[in-house]
């Protein structure tokens, strides 16, 4: 029998995205911090465990040495919703085998129930787990798979979930791998589970698949949060729940408390984090439980960092479709929680919550605390026509009412086996094709673009974007964050770098920024071109007339307030 001692273990990330669930640079997943934990919890040494993305593999192939050579390796990966990935690709199918393929020792693949392939994974592929040639395929959780594996010697194991006592050891155990990830440490948020399952169950959603809901410790997510901030992390979201509000309760009802042990608990312990954000919130929660739904986003509001989007799985304002669905809020419903969050978490840094300026007015150059996302989904059972009239028409009311969205998730069901969309979703999907294609460009013309422009007004500050890609001239980045805005500033800046972008013009779902502030002596053109009252012509004017001794001077000879935007760095001679 294998001595767990003597182990060497090769973990290799091949990046998840399930519905309440990020893993996919720059997120790191649970799931191979929790395995990490649960061989050290099984007696395998921290410094026997090797971690890799499959992106590292990629680049370098003599990192396939870790692979060959381990004992035992343990691919996680697997996709269940569609997106676009720019920090990272998800590992292909042909990559996953050829793992397999490359080890000399023992194999063990797990995560959720499907690999990605394909523009926005629109081509995936059902694949039986035991086609691509691994020892053993962890039917339920791959954590609990590694744990009995190794402590069976490397014989095997029984399919099973691991339980919250299990997790309350491993999650802390297991977050040193987080210094392995190439992100690290100022490029890399971590996903944190609050819970699983769902009280609910929607016809498409594969967290029911899960059971119901079951809720760690604030104590439990505290500790990990502790050990993550120990190795250097300073970017959290509490992205691993189906309903951030019902967290500590019955799977329904909010518990404030609760909410307020988890917040307060996280600040105690990473007084300097950077971020703090989360992901699901069940707008059904609101609307059966108002004054409780308030207290507990207050108390959300008042420990997260700015920027945060609590997502709404609104998925269809048709009454039609929410009936054939098991769907949980009705458009109207869903608009007043809507209104809630604005109310009582759409304030900025700077306002006074207690005093805060009416929703949509606000001038200041930082993000709102909190505000809803919507998501949308289609080819849902009981689609038409209507459906897509239904949907415009409920956006159109939040924007007319004045209230803020962070964003609009709309997107074509993927069907799943285990739900029961896993035989029509597809068809009604590609039979709506034509009709998805318009209405989406017509959502993002008249509602994202106006909205946009409300949420983030032209002089918005967004401190340390972190810069991605290179396209047409200008360079893309965003901030580290839940949802983060797509930013373009002009010129190709050094890619990996951080910069300060202050918000000068508005795309569908992107915005366009120049440095913050901004050094009209040091400015490109291009540069002062974008700035507010200055166009081609004048941006010639100032770089032919420069230096400036101060912004006051700028002012006066171009007649507009650039002091939002622009500072001059020193006094010219």
């Amino acid at each position: 029998m294998t001595d767990p001692a003597d182990l060497t273990v090769t973990v290799v990330d091949g990046y998840v995205d399930e519905p309440a669930h990020f893993g996919v640079p720059p997120y790191v997943s649970t799931y191979p911090r929790f395995t990490a934990g649960a061989l050290v919890d099984a007696g395998v040494p921290a410094g026997s465990i090797t971690y890799h993305t499959i992106d590292e593999l990629r680049d370098e192939r003599r990192k396939w040495a870790d692979v060959a050579d381990a004992d035992l390796v343990i691919y996680l990966g697997g996709m269940t919703v569609p997106g676009k990935y720019v920090g990272g690709t998800p590992a292909e199918p042909d990559e996953v085998r050829e793992l397999a393929w490359t080890a000399d020792g023992t194999t063990l693949m797990g995560g959720p129930v499907r690999f990605g392939v394909g523009e926005e994974n629109a081509g995936a592929q059902e694949m039986e787990r035991k086609d691509l040639d691994y020892d053993f395929v962890a039917k339920g959780d791959v954590e609990a798979a590694a744990h009995d594996l190794v402590e069976s010697g490397l014989e095997g194991f029984g399919d099973r979930m691991r339980d919250n006592e299990e997790l309350d050891r491993w999650a802390a155990k297991g977050a040193f791998v987080v210094e392995d990830h190439p992100n690290h440490p100022d490029y890399l948020i971590a996903e944190l589970e609050t819970s699983r399952g769902c009280a609910y169950r929607c016809s498409f959603c594969t967290e029911p698949l899960y059971g119901d809901p079951g809720f760690r410790s604030a104590e439990s997510v505290v500790r990990e949060v502790e050990a993550l901030y120990e190795r250097g992390v300073r970017h959290f979201r509490l992205g691993r729940q189906a309903d951030i509000l019902a967290f500590g309760g019955d799977g329904e009802a909010p518990n404030p408390d609760a909410l307020r042990r988890l917040y307060a608990g996280i600040r105690d312990v990473a007084p300097d984090l950077e971020t703090l954000h989360l992901d699901n919130m069940n707008p059904v929660t609101i609307v059966d439980y108002p004054e409780k739904s308030r207290e507990a986003i207050r108390i959300i509001a008042e420990h997260n960092t700015a920027g945060d989007t609590a997502a709404f799985g609104l998925e269809s304002a048709d009454p039609v479709v929410r009936e054939e669905n098991n769907l949980l809020v009705s458009a109207d419903e869903c608009l007043e929680a809507v209104r809630v969050v604005n109310e009582e978490a759409g304030w900025r840094p700077g306002d006074d919550p207690d005093d805060a300026p009416t929703v949509g007015e606000s001038a200041a150059d930082r993000l709102p605390k909190l505000l809803p996302g919507i998501n949308l989904v289609h080819g849902l059972q009981g689609e038409r026509r209507e459906t897509f009239e239904h949907n415009k028409r409920f956006l159109q009311r939040v924007y007319d009412e004045g209230l803020m969205l962070r964003r609009i998730n709309i997107r074509q069901v993927m069907a799943f086996a285990g739900t029961e969309m896993s035989d029509t979703g597809a068809d009604i999907a590609r039979d709506h094709k034509e009709l998805f294609t318009e209405y989406k460009r017509e959502v993002r013309e008249e509602i994202d673009r106006p909205m946009l422009r409300r949420v983030v007004p032209a002089g918005t500050v967004l401190p340390d974007v972190h810069l991605e890609y290179h396209q047409d001239g200008k360079t893309f980045g965003r901030q580290l964050g839940t949802y983060p805005l797509l930013v373009a500033v002009p010129g190709e800046r050094e890619l990996g770098t951080t910069l300060d972008v202050a918000v000068v013009d508005h795309g569908y779902r992107s915005v366009t920024g120049v440095p913050h502030p901004l050094d009209p002596n040091a400015a490109s053109m291009d540069e002062l071109e974008l700035l507010p009252g200055v166009g081609q012509s004048t941006a010639g004017d100032i770089v032919v007339n420069r230096p400036y001794g101060s912004i006051a001077d700028l002012d006066r000879e171009l007649g507009v307030d650039l002091s939002a935007f622009a500072s001059v760095a020193e006094s010219a001679d």
